[in-house]
C-alpha cells in the first residue's frame, strides 16, 4: 500500500521549481503568510518593494562579476582589483543603480538573524534611495514595525535569496524579475477587486493598444500611468520587432494621481530596464500637469472611467472641442491627450462604452467636434469580462493627428474615414477573467494595419476589406447620418440586433426612476389636497 507524500516546504518547491510561473506561484504563497499582519492598501508595496530590492542587488552582482572577469583580463592584479570594483562609475555608466554594501542582497540575508530583519531592509531602502536620485522617495521603508511579523517576514526574505533568478541566453535574469514583478502586480489587483483597476490594466489589452499603434520610436506618453505597464509592453513590443538594443529608441513620460501607484510604476520601469520620466512626484493631471510642454508621438492610457469628481476648469485651453461635463471626465481625458500630440501622433486610450454614444451634457457636440477634426481612425468595441475590477463596459478609441499616406511611409489615405471594430465575442474565458488569444489580437491589429495600410501589412500581404459582423470603415457622412454615436455594432452590420449598453440603460432607468417618484410626490399632494377639501364637508 502506498503512503502519503510529505509535503514539501516552499524552500524545497522553490528549489525543485523547474519555470518562472512554478517560481512565481510558490513566491506568491509565502508572500500571502504576510497578509493578516500588514494594512492592505501597503501590502502590495511590501512585497514588491523586496522584489524590487532583489532585483536591483542582482543586477549590481552581476555587473560586478562582469567587471571583474574584463579585469582580470586586461591583468588587473587582485590587490588592485577592489578599487575598480568598488568604482560608482563603472556601475552607472553601465545603466546599473549603484548598491551600497549594506543594501546588497547577500548581506542582508547573512546578517538578518543578528541584527533584525525589518532593520536591515528599511536601512537598505534608505541606502539605495540615498545612492541613487532617481528613485528619491520611490521605495518603501515599513518593514521594522511593530505590526510586522519579522519571523514571517525572515522566512520569505530566505525564500526570495533562493529563488532562481539566474537568466540565460534567451531570458536574462532582468526579464525573469520582470516577469515575477507582472506577475505580483496582477495577482494584487484580482485580490483588490475594484481597487486593482487603478494601478492594472489587463495584459492583453495593452497588448492590443501596442500593437495596433506599433510605437518603435519617439515619445511615449500616458497620463494615467498606473503600474507603468503600458511603458513595459511597449518596450517588450520594440524587443520582439527590433532587438533589445531599440528599447532605448522611445523616451517614456507619465503622471500618476496616487503616491504608492507612482512608486510601484517607478519600480517596474527600473525592473525592466526603462529609462522613464514620470515628474518628480505624483500628481492630478487635470489640476498639474507635470508635462505641460510634451508633444508625444503616441499616447496609450487607461483612465479612471466616468470620473464625477474632477478638477474641472471652464477656461482651459485643452477644451477645444467643447467644455466637458462636471459629472463625468471621459471627455476631459480624450482632449487632454490630445492636447499631447504632435503633428502625427496617434493615441489609444481605453474608455466606458457610454463615451461612443452619450448624448448628455454636451458630450455628444464634443464627439461631434471630434469627428469633423477627423481625429477619430479606429473604434473597437471590447467583449466583457476583460477587466475584472469593474462590469462596465468598455471600448477602445484609436486617434490620429494625421491621417494622409505620410510621405515615406506610404500608408492608405484614410481622411474622411473610420475603422469600426466589433470584438465583442472573441476572447476566452479562464474562470471569471476573459483575455484575447494570440490569434485574435493578431486579427484585431491585422485588420487595422491592412486599413492604414502600414508597412507590417505589405510585409504580410494583408489587403483590408469590410467583414460583415466584424468590422468596416465609415465615412464621415455614414457616422453624420448615424448622429455621431460611434458604437461598432451600429456599422459592421451584426446579424443581432445592436445590445443596449449598459450605462445607457442605467441612465435610463435612473431617469425613469426619479420621474416614477416625482409623480409619487405629486399624487401625495393630491391626495392631500383632496381630503383637505373632504374635510370640509360631512362627508
Amino acid at each position: 500500500m502506498a503512503t502519503a507524500a510529505k509535503k514539501p516546504t516552499d524552500q524545497a518547491e522553490l528549489f525543485s521549481a523547474s519555470t518562472a510561473k512554478e517560481i512565481q506561484a510558490i513566491l506568491w504563497k509565502a508572500a500571502d503568510k504576510l497578509r493578516g499582519s500588514i494594512d492592505a492598501a501597503q501590502y502590495k508595496e511590501f512585497v514588491l518593494g523586496l522584489i524590487f530590492l532583489k532585483y536591483v542587488s542582482d543586477a549590481f552582482d552581476e555587473r560586478r562579476s562582469e567587471l571583474a572577469t574584463e579585469l582580470a583580463d586586461d591583468g588587473i592584479t587582485e590587490e588592485r582589483m577592489d578599487d575598480f570594483l568598488e568604482d560608482r562609475d563603472e556601475y552607472t555608466g553601465a545603466h546599473v543603480f549603484w548598491v551600497p554594501e549594506t543594501a546588497r542582497w547577500s548581506w542582508i540575508a547573512a546578517n538578518a538573524k543578528s541584527q533584525g530583519v525589518g532593520k536591515l531592509l528599511d536601512e537598505a531602502m534608505d541606502a539605495v534611495m540615498a545612492e541613487n536620485a532617481s528613485l528619491k522617495g520611490v521605495l518603501p521603508k515599513i518593514f521594522n514595525r511593530d505590526n510586522i511579523d519579522q519571523k514571517r517576514l525572515a522566512e520569505l526574505v530566505d525564500l526570495i535569496s533562493d529563488a532562481r533568478f539566474g537568466g540565460t541566453e534567451d531570458k536574462p535574469a532582468q526579464d525573469v524579475l520582470g516577469e515575477v514583478y507582472e506577475y505580483f502586480l496582477g495577482n494584487f489587483a484580482r485580490a483588490e477587486g475594484k481597487r486593482g483597476g487603478e494601478f492594472y490594466t489587463p495584459r492583453s489589452v495593452v497588448q492590443l493598444i501596442v500593437e495596433i499603434l506599433e510605437p518603435y520610436e519617439g515619445r511615449v506618453y500616458d497620463p494615467a500611468c498606473g503600474s507603468g505597464g503600458m511603458f513595459v509592453q511597449a518596450a517588450k513590443f520594440i524587443e520582439a520587432h527590433e532587438g533589445r538594443s531599440h528599447k532605448a529608441d522611445i523616451s517614456v513620460y507619465g503622471q500618476e494621481l496616487n503616491e504608492r501607484t507612482w512608486r510601484l510604476a517607478k519600480m517596474n520601469l527600473a525592473i525592466h530596464g526603462i529609462d522613464g520620466n514620470l515628474a518628480p512626484r505624483w500628481g492630478d493631471t487635470f489640476a498639474e500637469d507635470k508635462h505641460p510642454d510634451l508633444k508625444a508621438n503616441f499616447v496609450m492610457a487607461n483612465p479612471p472611467f466616468n470620473i464625477k469628481d474632477w478638477a474641472r476648469d471652464e477656461g482651459d485651453p485643452r477644451w477645444k472641442f467643447g467644455v466637458p461635463p462636471r459629472n463625468n471626465a471621459n471627455y476631459a481625458w480624450l482632449q487632454h491627450m490630445i492636447s499631447k500630440l504632435g503633428e502625427k501622433g496617434a493615441a489609444g486610450i481605453v474608455l466606458a462604452n457610454g463615451s461612443m454614444n452619450s448624448q448628455s451634457s454636451g458630450e455628444d457636440e464634443i464627439r461631434q467636434a471630434m469627428v469633423e477634426a477627423d481625429l477619430v481612425a479606429c473604434m473597437v468595441a471590447l467583449p466583457p469580462q476583460l477587466f475584472r475590477t469593474t462590469s462596465i463596459p468598455a471600448c477602445l478609441w484609436f486617434l490620429s493627428k494625421d491621417k494622409t499616406p505620410q510621405g515615406v511611409k506610404r500608408l492608405d489615405d484614410r481622411r474622411g474615414s473610420i475603422l469600426f471594430i466589433d470584438a465583442r465575442e472573441m476572447g476566452v474565458v479562464d474562470r471569471t477573467e476573459r483575455s484575447f488569444t494570440e490569434a485574435e489580437l493578431a486579427k484585431i491589429a491585422g485588420t487595422y494595419h491592412a486599413w492604414r495600410g502600414t508597412a507590417s501589412a505589405r510585409r504580410e500581404g494583408l489587403a483590408y476589406q469590410d467583414d460583415p459582423g466584424f468590422c468596416f470603415s465609415a465615412k464621415l457622412e455614414t457616422v453624420r447620418e448615424n448622429g455621431y454615436v460611434l458604437t461598432p455594432a451600429r456599422y459592421v452590420g451584426s446579424v443581432e440586433a445592436e445590445e443596449e449598453d449598459a450605462e445607457a440603460v442605467a441612465a435610463r432607468t435612473a431617469s425613469l426612476a426619479a420621474e416614477l417618484f416625482d409623480l409619487f410626490g405629486k399624487s401625495a399632494e393630491l391626495e392631500k389636497t383632496i381630503r383637505d377639501q373632504l374635510g370640509r364637508f360631512d362627508v
